[in-house]
């Protein structure tokens, strides 16, 4: 041989474990909130019901489903103000009136 760097076995580790796909370990924290008497009773209520697999689950499902709400108010007054913007209303005029036969041009006729 003269040196070749395939003269030397190559040894490579294959991992076969079966665990490679488990999900990430969530870190969780502990927190103690004073709930309403109604609040308790309608998440074990929920929880019951399976809404969610457990009681904390259900909590985080709520609070998930609340921040989205807010968000989506948050983009709508974000697209209200646009809407009522001149240069905004400009802009997008000129946009479609450049690509107003854009789908024609391009998506197939029947």
């Amino acid at each position: 041989m003269y040196g070749s760097v395939y003269s030397e076995p190559i040894h490579v580790r294959i991992d076969t474990q079966d665990d490679v796909c488990d999900p990430p370990i969530v870190l969780k924290t502990k927190r103690t909130y004073n709930l309403s008497r109604r609040t308790i009773e309608t998440v074990q209520a929920l929880a019951e019901r399976k809404v969610a697999p457990t009681q904390d689950a259900l909590v985080e499902l709520a609070v998930d489903e609340l921040a989205r709400h807010v968000r989506d108010a948050d983009e709508a007054d974000v697209w209200a103000a646009a809407a009522a913007d001149p240069e905004f209303a400009a802009e997008a005029e000129d946009l479609e009136a450049a690509y107003r036969t854009a789908d024609g041009e391009t998506w197939p006729r029947a």
